[in-house]
């Protein structure tokens, strides 16, 4: 399949003149816009593109199977509390012509990539980490002269793209990525989640002020999404999961697959029990120890002349719950498009149980948002019975439609009410959204001026919502970040968070070292919740020494005290610790610590030094020999994927609205020219409204040309 059967995306700019013209049809109503009529204890902030703005147009949907197929086999084995997986990505080429393949995937925020083999036939080529911008032309001289490359590229900490050039028709190529990364625990239990499907991201075209921030949004914005129409479901994926945790594993699930568990001691085998799914959901796995809960997992590696140590220590439950201090509770909830069908439902059922736990001593406020904002009260007021049934009555009429401008909701959010009473309570603000959102920078950078004045707690809602961002956030707002997949989890995870909202947290955390000089990450230690461990990844010189960790729970002291000796040695640790000073660099850019250019240059050296993808490194595969015969023409294919599991084709993409559009048409001009809007230019992710608009203004003047036009030839008749 040529690239002009896909929808690519393009760059347009919206310039002044074509805003008066917008003044003249302020009264047209278009097609997939809608307006709320706010009350007077209701605030709204629109938010759009200005004179002048760029914005994307999306890629839209894939109405045909591409030419490369693609399948994906994952292979996790676990030890301890780390996980090393290789991910099998077969490219085969069902075309008559020589292909080249980009696939947009998605890995775990935290994962260290570091290896890329290309397998072609008998031979394996080794992928080497370069600079960005070497390693693609190093892959572009290598397409051109008709030699099979590979290159992986980060687009976000959880964004990849696997390019594949030259393959050759009825070829298939093989492509092996590796990472590792930490796994995630909480109240003991041990959890592993691989993302599976990249969301249409949304891409505020505020953010876009530059060529720079253009092309980096077109990097995240999701390759073209299958359509429902197609039958059969495409990117199938096999995995398997050799289980070790260093104890005997009890209470083996998978939360949104049907898994089959062998093996018996400490030690398991879990594969999914289809073989083979689509790609369209995360894949988690969860287990705890069939006896006492660990509480100290401790880990170290000696590469060359420097040592490194990973700690995971989880400080005791606190079930002194009896004075719990008034809090100042404000929920966002996301409504954009891109939350429509299952996931509206998930984040409604999870802003209600909340609103259901609340307290006359505790203030609150609801503030929604798609591609405007509103805050239900002006500003935070007193849990009354009358005012928290009004709030779950707001809560049951959202409809998730329009953009997703989270940004000025979060601003709204972090805004501090200056009362004496509600300035005395505690500050939790708890955040409910898929995060499909290209402007993760801007969120963080907002969070980081609050100061940590405001508690940060994520939801986050759908079968693959933005880890990335979620997690970023709440570490950011010294919170914690929570995923509800499936209805079915709303009650029993949200009443989890709201325990962990009424326990004190481990405060005032601090970190010293004895008998030795470690380089620390993270530089800035957060609070800790109920059941929650503090990960520590260090380097030194020796690993030798002790490091104790104390705090507060409540008014109550608490230390835990390592000796380095007892570490476990493992060969993930390094790799693990060069990605979290990354996270380290990459946060202080946000925060205006370092400048872009010294925290590209600190990122590159991490990258180079330690053999990882990042924003500045990039793997490259290169098979010498060329095997594109002379002459022949080398297409690209973007391959499409598969809706995640839950999410509307249709409030995506505008189809209903663009289907009634058409069915309303008077004459076969304007019915063509809708089928083509359809087919071509479609908004991504949640609805963009200002594409909407440059839609109404085309169906307006497309209109106006049919009636003008009809009455030509009712005027000629007579």
């Amino acid at each position: 399949m040529s690239t002009s059967l896909l929808i690519r995306t393009k760059i347009s700019a919206l310039t002044g003149s074509a805003w008066p013209i917008i003044g003249l049809l302020a009264a047209v109503p278009l097609a997939g816009l809608s307006s709320t009529p706010i009350s007077a204890s209701e605030s709204s902030i629109g938010v759009g593109p200005q004179s002048g703005t760029l914005m994307l147009k999306a890629k839209g949907a894939a109405t045909v199977a591409p030419a490369v197929q693609l399948g994906s086999d994952m292979d996790v084995t676990v030890s301890g509390t780390i996980a090393r997986v290789r991910v099998t990505q077969v490219f085969r080429n069902t075309a008559k012509d020589w292909m080249e393949a980009t696939y947009l995937y998605p890995l775990p925020e935290d994962a260290a990539v570091d290896s890329l083999k290309m397998i072609v036939g008998q031979r394996v080529i080794i992928g080497r980490i370069k600079q960005r911008d070497e390693a693609r032309a190093i892959y572009h001289k290598a397409k051109q002269d008709g030699q099979k490359a590979g290159l992986v590229e980060q687009q976000r900490p959880n964004m990849f793209t696997n390019s594949v050039a030259n393959i050759g028709p009825g070829e298939t190529v093989m492509i092996a990525i590796e990472y590792q990364m930490p796994l995630k625990q909480a109240r003991g239990l041990f959890s592993l989640r691989l993302p599976l499907v990249v969301g249409p991201r949304y891409v505020p075209p505020h953010s876009i002020v530059s060529n720079a921030d253009a092309v980096d949004a077109e990097k995240v914005t999701a390759a073209p999404v299958l359509h429902p129409k197609i039958d059969t479901k495409i990117n199938p994926v096999s995995i398997a999961v050799h289980l070790n945790p260093g104890f005997v594993p009890a209470n083996i699930a998978s939360a949104y697959h049907k898994i089959a568990v062998a093996g018996n001691g400490d030690q398991r085998t879990i594969q999914l029990a289809k073989g083979e799914v689509p790609s369209d959901r995360d894949f988690e796995l969860s287990w705890r120890s069939a006896s006492a809960d660990p509480t100290v997992a401790l880990y170290r590696e000696q590469v060359g002349d420097k040592g490194y140590v990973m700690a995971s220590i989880t400080p005791p439950i606190d079930d002194d719950k009896a004075f719990v201090p008034p809090r100042d509770m404000i929920f966002v909830i996301d409504n954009s498009g891109s939350m429509s069908g299952a996931s509206m439902d998930q984040a409604k059922s999870s802003l209600l149980n909340a609103l259901k736990t609340l307290r006359p001593q505790d203030h609150f406020n609801v503030i929604r948002f798609d591609d405007t904002m509103t805050k239900l009260f002006p500003t935070s007021v007193a849990a009354s019975e009358a005012r928290v049934a009004e709030a779950m009555a707001y809560t049951r009429g959202l409809q998730a439609t329009g953009g997703t401008e989270m940004l000025p909701a979060l601003i709204a959010a972090l805004a501090h009410d200056e009362k004496a009473n509600v300035a005395k309570a505690v500050r939790q603000i708890i955040f409910l959204t898929d995060g499909a959102i290209s402007n993760e920078k801007e969120m963080i950078a907002a969070i980081g001026a609050d100061k940590g004045r405001s508690h940060i707690f994520l939801v986050g809602i759908g079968s693959a919502p933005n880890n990335y961002l979620m997690t970023r956030m709440a570490s950011m707002g010294r919170g914690t970040y929570t995923n509800i997949g499936s209805t079915a989890e709303v009650t029993a995870k949200m009443a989890s968070l709201i325990d962990v909202l009424s326990r004190p947290s481990v405060q005032d955390l601090t970190v010293k070292v004895t008998g030795n000089s470690f380089d620390l990450t993270p530089r800035m230690l957060p609070d800790l919740y109920a059941g929650e461990p503090l990960l520590l990844l260090g380097q030194a010189a020796k690993l030798e020494g002790s490091i104790t960790v104390s705090g507060r729970i409540g008014g109550k002291a608490w230390s835990q005290k390592l000796d380095l000796k007892t570490a476990t040695p493992s060969p993930s640790v390094a790799k693990l610790w060069a990605r979290r000073r990354i996270d380290d660099v990459e946060a202080d850019l946000a925060l205006g610590i370092l400048d872009p250019k010294a925290a590209d240059a600190a990122i590159t050296d991490l990258g180079l030094t330690y053999g990882l993808v990042t924003s500045q490194t990039s793997l490259v595969a290169i098979d010498e020999t060329p095997t594109r015969p002379t002459g022949q023409m080398l297409k690209e294919e973007e391959l499409p994927i598969n809706l995640p599991d839950g999410w509307d084709f249709d409030a995506l993409f505008g189809g209903e609205a663009a289907a009634m559009a058409a069915a309303n048409a008077d004459d076969k001009a304007t019915l063509k020219a809708m089928q083509e809007l359809t087919a071509i230019d479609l908004p991504q992710t949640a609805t963009n409204f200002a594409v909407l608009i440059l839609k109404g203004i085309f169906l307006f003047l497309v209109g106006a040309k049919g009636l003008f036009a009809l009455r030509l030839k009712r005027t000629s008749s007579k």
